[in-house]
C-alpha cells in the first residue's frame, strides 16, 4: 500500500471510529438525563399522594424504547461511516483515472473542457448554453447533429468566456435540454463533513463522487504514479 493509499486508509478509520463513538455517547446522555429525571420525579413527589409504580412501569418501558432506537441509530450511524470509509479507499485508488461527471455546472479558468453529451433525437442545430452567476446567457451553435453519443471542446479563451461558474446545457432545437458529462482525470479525494465523498478534477474543479457517470481507467503511467 502507498503513503497515500495508507493515509487515506487511516483517516477513513478514524472518521468510522468517531462516528460510533458520538452516537454511542448520545445514548449514554439520553439514559443518564432519564435517571437524573426519574430520581427527581420520586423525590419531589408529594408524600400524600405518592405515584403510582405502574407510572415508573411504564416510564421504564419508554425508556427501553428510546435506548432502543438509540442503539439502532448508533449501528445505522456506524454502518454509513464503514460505507464512507470503503468509498473513500475505493476512490483513493481511482487517482488517475479519467471519468465522465454530470457537468449541469462548470468553473471554468481559461483552460479548454472536454465535454460530452448524448442526443435523444436529431438537433438541427444543436446549442450549447452556458450561463454565468450574473445570469448573462452565451449560445455556441454545435451544427446539426444526429441522435446518439457526442463530444464537443469547450474553449473558453476561444469564445471569450471569462473565469468563473456557469451553468452548462445542450439544447435542440425545440429548447429541450440534456446534461452534458465533463471528461476529467481524479486528481485528489477528499470526505465532505456530510460524508460524502468528494472528486477533484484537476481544473475543473471538485464534484460529488454521486456525479460520476463512466469510469475510462487509469492513464498509462499513472498507477504507479501513487
Amino acid at each position: 500500500m502507498s503513503t497515500v493509499d495508507a493515509t487515506q486508509a487511516g483517516a477513513a478509520a478514524g472518521t468510522a471510529a468517531n462516528g460510533s463513538a458520538v452516537a454511542a455517547n448520545g445514548a449514554a446522555q439520553i439514559s443518564q438525563l432519564f435517571t437524573t429525571l426519574l430520581v427527581a420525579q420520586i423525590q419531589y413527589q408529594d408524600p400524600l399522594e405518592p405515584t403510582d409504580a405502574s407510572q415508573f412501569v411504564n416510564q421504564l418501558s419508554q425508556l427501553s424504547q428510546v435506548e432502543s432506537l438509540q442503539a439502532l441509530a448508533t449501528q445505522t450511524a456506524y454502518n454509513n461511516s464503514i460505507l464512507s470509509s470503503l468509498q473513500m479507499l475505493s476512490l483513493g485508488s481511482q487517482v488517475g483515472s479519467t471519468v465522465h461527471v454530470s457537468a449541469g455546472q462548470l468553473a471554468l479558468d481559461g483552460s479548454p473542457v472536454e465535454l460530452a453529451f448524448t442526443l435523444d433525437g436529431a438537433a438541427a442545430p444543436a446549442t450549447l448554453l452556458l450561463t454565468d452567476a450574473a445570469g448573462r446567457k452565451r449560445e455556441v451553435d454545435l451544427g446539426d447533429l444526429a441522435r446518439g453519443s457526442h463530444g464537443y471542446t469547450l474553449d473558453p479563451q476561444a469564445l471569450g468566456l471569462a473565469t468563473g461558474s456557469y451553468t452548462v446545457a445542450v439544447l435542440n432545437e425545440a429548447g429541450q435540454g440534456v446534461t452534458p458529462e465533463a471528461v476529467g482525470r481524479i486528481s485528489g479525494v477528499r470526505l465532505a463533513s456530510d460524508g460524502s465523498a468528494m472528486v477533484q478534477l484537476g481544473g475543473l474543479g471538485e464534484f460529488s463522487s454521486r456525479l460520476i457517470t463512466q469510469f475510462k481507467g487509469l492513464a498509462a503511467g499513472a498507477a504507479g504514479a501513487h
